[in-house]
């Protein structure tokens, strides 16, 4: 599986106070839905993911029901959500749960 443009974008940009349609897999119509359900940003969804404890199944099974993501749409979101917290070596709980 290629890693998508906006995959590479997002992981290679500064997170600050990114907007949810800023996630891959997460477009107009599913960021307006989750900014409905009070998931605006990417900060909102990484510390939903966190919760979860980074768990492929319930994170995607989230996403579906928050926002009706499909199988490709979810698995792209947790998939850059997985790769950007490896990459901050685990430090990114320390910033968003308190």
């Amino acid at each position: 599986m290629t890693t998508s443009q906006k995959h590479k974008d997002f992981i290679c940009k500064p997170m600050v106070d990114k907007a949810v349609e800023t996630l891959p897999g997460i477009g107009k119509v599913l960021g307006g839905r989750l900014r409905a359900n009070g998931y605006g940003k990417v900060k909102n969804v990484e510390n939903q993911f966190l919760l979860l404890g980074k768990d492929a199944a319930a994170f995607r099974q989230w996403l579906r029901d928050t926002c009706g993501a499909n199988t490709k749409q979810s698995g792209d979101c947790y998939k850059c959500l997985y790769e950007l917290c490896n990459l901050c070596c685990g430090n990114i709980q320390k910033r968003y749960i308190p």
